[in-house]
């Protein structure tokens, strides 16, 4: 990967690269790449950056599926709903550690969550 040198990484939150997200976080670190990550939980364990869906969102409407099932709702009838609520979360940790300045505009009006 480094010897093409690039100049950024982008990663889902694919459950196999989870498992490794310790180490992709640290190579990133050390060879000072930005990171932008799917989850905000990769953030908060020292990524750069995240968008994506909110996690915690997600979780509560699903909640609002499995009463519907409950109450008797046949789960195939029930319409597949897209993602509602998107979230950026910004590491000025590790902006500073690999020598990335963020511009004041985009913390302010952009970052749903920052990390100092």
């Amino acid at each position: 990967m480094m010897s093409a040198r690039p100049h950024a990484f982008t990663m889902s939150g694919d459950p196999f690269h989870q498992l490794h997200i310790g180490w992709i976080i640290d190579f990133l670190e050390k060879n000072r790449l930005p990171g932008v990550y799917q989850l905000g939980e990769n953030v908060r364990a020292g990524g750069l950056m995240s968008y994506g869906a909110s996690q915690p969102d997600l979780f509560r409407r699903a909640a609002g599926y499995v009463h519907k099932i409950v109450n008797g709702s046949k789960p195939g009838d029930l319409p597949v709903e897209q993602p509602a609520k998107f979230e950026l979360v910004l590491n000025l940790k590790a902006a500073k550690a690999i020598g990335l300045m963020v511009p004041e505009w985009f913390i302010n009006l952009r970052a749903d969550e920052v990390i100092e």
